[in-house]
């Protein structure tokens, strides 16, 4: 099995990670929203347009 964020083999004590500096940074992007869960529900839909457009960036 590969480390999801550097691809080197993992380590046993780290599954499925090849360390704990791999671990963290993982664990930082779900902290920092770097990562997420789609959601189909029109609330969630119109905010995150909102949020796009308030930042000047194009919805698509």
């Amino acid at each position: 099995m590969k480390c999801p964020i550097c691809h080197n083999p993992s380590a046993r004590e780290t599954r499925p990670f090849c360390s704990r500096r791999c671990a963290d940074i993982d664990l930082g992007k779900w902290l920092s929203d770097g990562y997420s869960v789609p959601s189909q529900e029109p609330e969630d839909i119109e905010q995150a347009l909102a949020e796009t457009e308030r930042q000047g960036r194009k919805p698509y």
